[in-house]
This record gives structure tokens, C-alpha cells and sequence, in this order.
């Protein structure tokens, strides 16, 4: 339906509408209004790196889109900072800024009756909030990625922001110098991007490849690299194909397209975050999707790439090694993707990796043959036992055995965990226990970066593990379990845990458990009272009355 004919439906019928007017005063001339309507949501902000090299992708897609014969109209998206929100009470602002997104695209192309939209950003939540928001309005729609940073380096080695995270550990520890401390923390970041190993924001962009909902090789573009200029372009010229096409977003966006992103992030050893995350985009296409298909996903893909944050690479070195195309097509041909899922683009996935080898470059080792993997299986297990009746997320990869059983250390903020951690009152052996940080405790089930990364920088990540309620930031590894449900707030299991008590985390056997007899699991829980909510108005109450449990992805709508 072009915009003249949406306009006519709006206006029941009224040959010539009056809200005309108003697209005048914005530089129409008549024959604009046969003409597309494509919105640009675009996240551009100056207050994180991640965001702050946004602005000339959409100029770039603005351009490609009025020669392409369609009418691009702009509008903002919010964004927070993980990065620079971690540890703060700003990071319980995080996942709701995902819903706020969400809301921004809905609201705007529904509102203004677009006829297509494409969504521009860059920090962690930007991508399922831009996702989410498109399959609620469902017009023809594109995801462009505003990149990856680009490593940063201090004394040879290479840098990404957990670098600097894991120095604070190491210093505290007394095992790095101040100049070295010092020269990481400048020198982590060094140009605009996203957090630059297999983070969220890389984790996120690089499944929507897989989704069929991004452009290839879109997503291991380095934000300041005319390529990915050249890409949103692209990005532009191709969406306006899709609204002439009528391809819409369910129509791309299928419970096999999803197996196909989740095997992806499977292969690629993504972020636990990216869980929630898919949980949320199911629900907003309404299709069936649960942590026991991740599962299901995960025992028959393997990790054939070497990646941070447990690996050695960074996102520059995937694209240089052949990007997400050539992991894709590793899968395809193993028999691990539905080929014949449509894209974008028109085309199959299969028909879009049909130019691209069938093996990786025997020069690289970023990407392994699938003959050769680095695990056999995948890395982001769900776990279950009486202390996850509803599920958690761990992920497994970089450790020498994925089991520990320790004594509980019990905290219930995350500020006195760190003070624990940074005092050495943490010791090998531990089990921390971080909990009233689920989607209605917290609220906003802030990710806990700060305190995995001080456990590791002081050399504690193999020999300490760490239960959540929580979230963690795609940096995070070590022996961590996070998004456990039902969580804290609501009376789940976590939350009758005692100093002391035993907990057993267990990959090989997928299981999370408190080694407490039942009858005094049922005392405890016949005293415990819910606490008082930590906030009573403003959007973090209205998250947390509104948040449905981790293991329905968090949503509000």
C-alpha cells in the first residue's frame, strides 16, 4: 500500500486530506505522496561510542533511499550505555531501555503510517529493542548495525572494554602496576563502535545475518570503515525493494529462522544475554520459542570460533577471516541451517551464501572447520535443579571442568559483593549468591560485568563461581550462572538461600542446586516475606509491574 493510499484509508476516505499540510511544511512536493514512506529509527547519541558514529550510516541510508524513489523521514531512539552504566544503579535502566525501543519503533511507524522503517543502532539493547519493535508494526523492515569498535592496544596486546574491568581485579590484586593499569583504561576504547569482542552488541547483530533480517557481513564491520557506510546504503536500497516486494518481517522472522540465529550464536560463542533476548523476539512474533529449545540448539552445534571473551579474537579478526558468511555456511553445509529460509533480500539464505567457500581460509584460526571445533557442543547451557525450577543460563566455555560445589556467599546487592571480592573475602571454593536482581527485584535485571571481571582479574575465574538472579554483561566468563527463575523477588529458591549453605553448579549434568533437604527448603520459605519494592514510580516501577520472569524473556508487552 503506497503512503497515498494509507493516507486515503486514514482519512476514510477523503480525497484530499488536510494532515497533508503538515508534510508540505517538511519539503513534499506532490508527486511525494505516491511515494514510500520509510522511517529511520535512528539511535544515534553522543553519550557512548557505541552509538556516537551512528549519524553518517543513516545519512548515507537517507541518500540510497530518496534515489531509490521513497521518502525517508527520521526519528530518535534512546539508548544506555551498558559499558558506562555497569555497576551503577543506571544499569537497572538497561533491559528496560530494550522495551523503551521497542516502544519508540511500534509507536512511530503505527503512528505515522510508514510504509517501511529501518533501524539504526548500536549498543547492546538497540538490536532486540529495534527487533522487537518491527515485528509489532510488522512493515517491510531492515536492522543496520552501526559496527564493532576497533581494538585498542597497550604494550602489545590487544584491548576491548572488559580489559578495563578486569584490571580493576588485577590492581586490586596488587598484580598490575598503575601504569599499566592506567594505560589500559585509555587506551581501551580508541575509536567509535560497540564493545569489540563477541559481546551482546556483535552477539545480536551477528544472529540477525543469521535471521535474515541484516545485510552479510554487515555485522563484523568496524563502525569508522567506509564499508559499513557503504553498507547502511545498501541497507537502504535493499529495504526499498522489500516495501515494492511487500516482504514483510513475519514473513522472514519464523521459529526456523530463530533455530537459525540461535545456532549461530551457538557457533560463534555468543552472549548469555542473547537467551533473553530471542525469548523476547519470539514473543513479539508470536511464535513458540523456550530455553528448552536452546538446549535443544545447543547439544548439535558446535563452537568453531575463537572469540572473546573466552577466546583469543575480536570481531575485526572474524570479519577479516570471512564474517558471520562464512561461519553460516560451515553450518549450512553440516546440515545445521534451514537453508531455505527467505531474507531481506528476497532471496533464500541458502541463494544469499551460495558465493561463499565452503571452508574457512587455511590462514586464519579464528574460524574453525566444523571437523575441528573447539567444543563439540554449545556453549550456553540451561540448567535447572531446585534452585532453577523455571531455568538459568551458564556459559560454559574457557573453563577447565564446568563444575564447582562450594559454600553459598550470600549478598543481595551487588556493591557488597564487590566490596567481598576487592577485600579478598572471596575464596577459591566460593559460590557467590547475587540475588533480588531479577526483572522485578532489581528492576531492570542489571548485569553484573563488575563483579565477574574483579573474580577474574584476580585470578579466581576457574576456581569461584557466581549465581544470579541478574543478568551478565556478553564479556563476562568463568564458572557464572545467571537469569535464574523464578528469581528472588518472587519467592524463588534463590532467595532462601543461607551464608554457608552448599550449591552445586553442574554443566555436564545441566544442573543448579541448593544441597538442602526439602523440609527445610519448605521452613524457610514458610518465613519469608517479599520485600518492599525498591522503587514506586517512574518507568523502573512500571517495569517491574509489567516484567513477565527471565524465562519468558523479560517483557512487557
Amino acid at each position: 500500500m503506497s503512503f497515498n493510499e494509507r493516507s486515503r484509508h486514514i482519512t476514510q476516505g477523503v480525497a484530499r486530506s488536510p494532515n497533508r499540510a503538515m508534510y508540505y511544511a517538511l519539503g513534499y512536493k506532490k508527486a511525494d505522496f505516491d511515494k514510500p514512506m520509510i522511517g529511520i529509527a535512528n539511535g544515534h547519541s553522543t553519550i557512548t561510542p557505541c552509538n556516537a558514529g551512528l549519524q553518517p550510516l543513516a545519512d548515507a541510508a537517507i541518500a540510497a533511499i530518496k534515489a531509490s524513489g521513497a521518502n525517508p523521514q527520521m526519528f530518535g531512539t534512546p539508548t544506555i550505555s551498558d559499558g558506562m552504566s555497569m555497576g551503577t544503579e543506571g544499569m537497572k535502566y538497561s533491559l528496560v531501555s530494550r522495551e523503551v525501543i521497542a516502544d519508540c519503533v511500534e509507536t512511530s511507524v503505527q503512528g505515522q503510517w510508514m510504509d517501511g522503517v529501518l533501524v539504526l543502532g548500536g549498543c547492546d539493547k538497540n538490536m532486540p529493542g529495534g527487533m522487537i519493535g518491527i515485528l509489532r508494526a510488522n512493515a517491510p523492515a531492515i536492522y543496520v548495525y552501526g559496527g564493532t569498535i576497533k581494538p585498542g592496544r597497550w604494550k602489545g596486546q590487544d584491548l576491548s572494554i572488559v580489559s578495563s574491568f578486569e584490571a580493576v581485579g588485577a590492581f586490586m590484586a596488587g598484580t598490575m602496576k598503575q601504569e599499566d593499569f592506567e594505560g589500559i583504561e585509555r587506551n581501551a576504547c580508541p575509536t567509535t563502535g560497540s564493545c569489540g569482542g563477541m559481546y551482546t552488541a556483535n552477539t545480536m547483530s551477528s544472529s540477525f545475518e543469521a535471521l535474515g533480517m541484516s545485510l552479510l557481513y554487515s555485522s563484523t564491520m568496524a563502525s569508522p570503515d567506509q564499508e559499513k557506510i557503504d553498507s547502511a546504503a545498501e541497507s537502504g536500497r535493499v529495504l526499498v525493494e522489500a516495501v515494492k516486494k511487500n516482504i514483510k518481517p513475519l514473513d522472514i522472522v519464523t521459529r526456523n529462522s530463530i533455530e537459525n540465529a540461535v545456532a549461530l550464536i551457538m557457533a560463534i560463542g555468543g552472549s548469555t544475554n542473547a537467551v533473553l533476548h530471542y525469548l523476547a523476539i519470539a514473543h513479539a512474533a508470536q511464535i513458540e520459542w523456550t530455553l528448552d529449545d536452546f538446549e535443544r540448539v545447543r547439544r548439535k552445534v558446535p563452537v568453531i570460533c575463537d572469540l572473546k571473551p573466552s577466546g583469543k579474537y575480536m570481531a575485526v579478526d572474524l570479519h577479516r577471516a570471512g564474517g558471520i558468511p562464512q561461519v553460516m555456511k560451515i553450518l549450512l553445509n553440516a546440515g545445521l541451517l534451514h537453508g531455505d529460509c527467505i531474507t531481506i533480500t528476497g532471496r533464500t539464505l541458502a541463494e544469499e551464501l551460495s558465493a561463499v567457500p565452503d571452508e574457512p581460509r587455511a590462514d586464519q584460526d579464528v574460524i574453525r572447520p566444523i571437523s575441528k571445533p573447539l567444543y563439540k557442543e554449545g556453549h550456553l547451557a540451561i540448567l535447572k535443579g531446585n534452585l532453577a525450577e523455571h531455568g538459568a543460563v551458564a556459559k560454559i566455555t574457557g573453563l577447565k571442568s564446568p563444575v564447582i560445589s562450594g559454600p553459598a556467599r550470600v549478598f543481595d546487592d551487588e556493591a557488597s559483593a564487590m566490596d567481598a571480592i576487592l577485600s579478598d573475602r572471596i575464596k577459591a571454593g566460593d559460590v557467590i549468591v547475587l540475588r533480588y536482581l531479577g526483572p522485578k527485584g532489581g528492576p531492570g535485571m542489571p548485569e553484573m560485568l563488575a563483579p565477574t571481571s574483579a573474580i577474574v582479574g584476580r585470578g579466581l575465574g576457574e576456581s569461584v563461581g557466581l549465581i544470579t538472579d541478574g543478568r551478565f554483561s556478553g564479556g563476562t566468563w568463568g564458572m557464572v550462572v545467571g537469569h535464574v527463575a523464578p528469581e528472588a523477588y518472587v519467592g524463588g529458591t534463590i532467595a532462601l538461600v543461607q551464608e554457608g549453605d552448599r550449591i552445586t553448579i553442574d554443566a555436564h549434568r545441566l544442573l543448579l542446586r541448593l544441597e538442602v533437604d526439602d523440609a527445610e527448603i519448605a521452613r524457610r520459605r514458610a518465613e519469608w516475606k517479599q520485600p518492599e519494592p525498591r522503587y514506586k514510580r517512574g518507568v523502573l516501577a512500571k517495569f517491574s509491574t509489567l516484567a513477565r520472569p527471565a524465562n519468558e524473556g523479560a517483557v512487557t508487552g
